[in-house]
């Protein structure tokens, strides 16, 4: 049996369902389960001392292109609108190859673990040249994090009316018929799985009607969740609008895209509607507010979805429209959109890194995560809040206010991922040089 003790953090912030905060706490580790939280633990386990430290659970990514991790500040799309950027984009996307997908989700999954995070979902949508998404499932088996990739899908290029290239674009049989091949051979529905499998077509403007139906009846059979973008900025809307004839989320729901085990990326554009809609339905909103402001999408109406009852959790989004993967800092970006849109008062530093955390795993269906109780999974970030960062806080809990914006510590089912700011897994200056090649050569391909 595997333990371990955390001891003395100056404070744990649990997130559990009383949202205690402890000073002084241990937390007891017992084969990748939280055992005790208390104080004064004792046992004989090895000691990991969190003196000079905020203990919280570990951060939950809902929303993820981590391929992107290599096209990362590309010129001709850093000042495009979303359309735009993305046909700036897809021409080099093609180039990709299995080991592209492999080493951009390395490099993007360890830099989420040096931010806090310890699951992270991820929507990978296109295919080319031989790509699978096991690519990416390998990648985070390698890091170590807990892991919920999706099965993404584009099914309807240009010449169909469609926005993406027709060389990135697939068949909808085989679509299907991969979705059911990677549910089979990789998702684990068990409390405490490292890797459960989801389906995700793209957008309603890369896939046809019937797709997106025929996945939602797949899913339900297969017992696994959905997930796709949704009503991101106005452009999208106008495109709902013309072609669909209604809104996103009356499409949405239309075509059986609504409940529990589903969950939409941005939807910056809901009206109040459709926010009820999501309310009534359980439908979670993975909200990415740094790329929304990159791309210029505005701001998610993200007060609303939570004072309504919708589940809401973070995501970094692609690193080309980020150009980041920090869920901290998008943790921080949230709350300080919500009060320039709302008043200084709308959300607190408390809440947003509740979104960042158990709203997280709420959105992905994952109750064991996302707090630190008795029970729940050991996915846990210990902040070093000794520096500079957090000197003169009158409340080093107030993380998101003053306090660093990577991880002393990081553990993910009771293992060490992140050992005094370093990823264990992997050699990361070897897998940093790696990637910078690759980008150099993809840029010198075109």
């Amino acid at each position: 049996m595997s333990s371990l003790l955390i001891r003395g953090a100056d404070h744990l912030l649990t997130m559990d369902d009383v949202r205690r905060e402890i000073a002084g706490a241990d937390v007891l580790i017992s084969d990748g389960v939280i055992a005790e939280v208390g104080k004064g633990l004792t046992a004989d386990a090895p000691v990991l001392e969190a003196s000079g430290s905020i203990v919280t659970p570990g951060l939950v990514n809902t929303h993820h292109h981590l391929y992107q991790s290599l096209t990362r500040a590309v010129p001709g799309g850093q000042d495009a609108l979303l359309f735009g950027w993305l046909q700036t984009l897809y021409p080099i996307w093609s180039r990709f190859n299995p080991d592209h997908f492999h080493t951009s989700a390395q490099v993007g999954l360890a830099e989420l673990a040096l931010s806090g995070c310890t699951l992270s979902s991820d929507h990978l949508y296109l295919y080319p040249n031989g790509a699978r998404l096991e690519d990416t499932i390998h990648a985070a088996a390698e890091i170590g994090l807990r892991f919920q990739p999706t099965r993404g899908s584009m099914s309807i290029g240009v010449s169909d009316g469609g926005l993406p290239p027709d060389s990135l674009v697939e068949q909808e049989a085989d679509i299907l018929e991969d979705c059911i091949r990677v549910i089979d051979a990789f998702h684990d529905a068990a409390p405490g799985s490292m890797c459960r499998v989801g389906v995700a077509p793209c957008s309603p403007f890369s896939v046809s009607r019937d797709l997106m139906r025929e996945t939602a009846v797949l899913a339900r059979d297969k017992g696994v969740m959905m997930h796709t973008h949704l009503a991101e900025n106005d452009e999208d809307i106008a495109y709902s609008l013309e072609k669909f004839g209604c809104r996103p989320g009356q499409y949405a729901e239309d075509l059986g895209w609504v409940g529990p085990d589903v969950w939409h990326a941005h939807c910056v554009k809901l009206d109040a509607s459709e926010i009820d809609l999501f309310a009534r339905t359980g439908t979670g909103v993975a909200h990415c507010p740094c790329s929304n402001c990159r791309l210029g999408s505005g701001i998610a109406p993200v007060r609303a979805m939570r004072d309504a009852g919708v589940p809401v959790g973070l995501g970094v989004d692609g690193s080309a429209s980020n150009d980041a993967g920090n869920l901290v800092s998008e943790a921080r970006q949230a709350m300080l959109l919500q009060r320039v849109a709302r008043g200084a008062d709308a959300m607190s530093a408390r809440e947003a890194l509740e979104i960042a955390t158990r709203g997280g795993a709420q959105v992905l269906g994952r109750p064991e995560c996302g707090h630190v109780s008795p029970g729940a999974r050991a996915d846990i970030a210990i902040w070093d809040v000794s520096g500079i960062e957090s000197a003169g806080s009158w409340d080093p809990a107030a993380l998101l206010l003053a306090g660093p914006v990577t991880v002393r510590d990081l553990i993910v089912e009771g293992r060490a991922v992140v050992r005094d700011g370093t990823v264990q897994t992997v050699d990361m200056p070897r897998l940093i040089a790696r990637q910078n090649q690759m980008a150099r050569d993809l840029r010198d391909s075109l």
